[in-house]
């Protein structure tokens, strides 16, 4: 099993910065892809961010690219996502996600095998 815990998440103005952070534990053995997914309300969950294994690869939404950045450190088995130039249409719950099998990242929420509690990011105009 894997264990994912998510952590940064706060109250910020529009226009700052949050950096988030992702611990695993568990069969921390090898790396997995990870991504970052939101959910705010009343609406479905949607991918942010995602990364390969060993960082190599990223992708964004459109929604985010150029503020959000996706990194790893493999020897902290922690994934970040940092968020630059917030806006209140980011405030959602932010949840990491890890799979299980493969290398390469993954932009579907149904390629995921674990996943944290989530963590409350609300930016404030």
């Amino acid at each position: 099993q894997v264990q994912l815990v998510e952590s940064g998440g706060g109250l910020v103005q529009a226009g700052g910065s949050l950096r988030l952070s992702c611990a695993t534990s568990g069969r921390t053995s090898r790396s997995y892809p990870m991504g970052w997914f939101r959910q705010a309300p009343g609406k479905e969950r949607e991918i942010v961010a995602a990364i390969s294994w060993n960082g190599a690869s990223t992708w964004y939404a459109i929604s985010v690219k150029g503020r959000f950045t996706i990194s790893r450190d493999n020897t902290q088995n922690t994934a970040y996502l940092q968020m630059s130039s917030l806006k209140p249409e980011d405030t959602a719950v932010y949840y990491c996600a890890a799979a299980y099998t493969g290398t390469y990242y993954y932009i579907r929420s149904s390629d995921y095998d674990y996943w944290g509690q989530g963590t409350q990011v609300t930016v404030s105009s």
